[in-house]
């Protein structure tokens, strides 16, 4: 089966995603994460997608060496990026893995936690499902995932600008990551997958980039809205300019500060 060009992380895209993107956007929300995480007290746990490993670090950090600690992805170029982070004795399994089929043992982990990745799964039931079921009982599922683009306006701004250059067919890349807020929609699908206690938190941090053109860098080639730019024969530096110049306008060029707003889940297997 063809993968959705949207959820395809390669190529020079790790390296600019976690440079531009990783301090202003995940790093705030992965220390409130692994506070989270920390509460819990694993004794074993597995992160889901975790990217160029921004959360991985500050769990690895925050947790005792004995915990047992599996990171999984999908994109084998961001599992790379994020495993050349640690050093081999970290006690850190590494595995490329789809959250909607996990190749894990029911049963098999205290604890799942998940930043800003569950909106790229396109079978998100079935991820919910193989979550469940991969936790033992009383196991926790943490996760986190964008409110909308609306309550996110660095996320609406680059949206916007790069929908400008296009008459027809623009990237909808987007609509991707702040497309999945729901909460009833989400609160449903981990009750069918089995989760009883369920409760979430709104959660608003400050988002901080050196520059505006540093953050429309990240924005426009840290993810694959670059690609689909080139494919429809539009330069992409042009592209950048165009989003560093609209948050200037709102922001002023140097530093940028805003704010970002995320949904915050915590499910338990009973």
């Amino acid at each position: 089966m063809k993968r959705d060009p949207n959820v395809i992380f390669e190529g020079s895209i790790p390296e600019n995603y976690d440079r531009y993107l990783g301090p202003a956007f995940f790093e705030p929300f992965a220390k409130d994460m692994a506070a989270r995480l920390q509460r819990e007290r694993p004794r074993n746990f597995l992160e889901l997608a975790c990217g160029t490993g921004i959360l991985t670090h500050r769990l690895r950090d925050s947790l005792a060496p004995t915990v047992r600690f599996v990171a999984t992805d999908l994109n084998p170029g961001m599992l790379a990026f994020a495993q050349a982070k640690f050093r081999a004795n970290e006690n850190l399994v590494w595995q490329e893995a789809d959250a909607g089929a996990l190749p894990f043992p029911d049963g098999s982990f205290d604890a799942i936690v998940c930043q800003f990745g569950l909106m790229f799964v396109p079978d998100k039931e079935s991820a919910m499902c193989e979550s469940y079921r991969v936790l033992n009982a009383e196991g926790v599922f943490l996760f986190n995932v964008w409110d909308s683009m609306e309550r996110n306006p660095i996320g609406r701004i680059a949206h916007e600008t790069i929908s400008s250059f296009f008459e027809r067919d623009a990237p909808n890349f987007y609509e991707l990551p702040f497309g999945f807020y729901d909460a009833d929609l989400i609160r449903g699908l981990l009750q069918r997958a089995g989760f009883k206690v369920i409760e979430t938190s709104l959660v608003t941090l400050p988002c901080h980039s050196s520059s505006a053109a540093d953050l429309a860098i990240g924005l426009v080639r840290g993810n694959p809205v670059a690609t689909a730019i080139e494919e429809r024969g539009v330069d992409v530096e042009d592209v950048i300019r165009a989003v560093s110049v609209k948050i200037a306008e709102r922001y002023g060029a140097a530093p940028v500060e805003s704010t970002m707003q995320a949904l915050v889940w915590r499910a338990v297997h009973e």
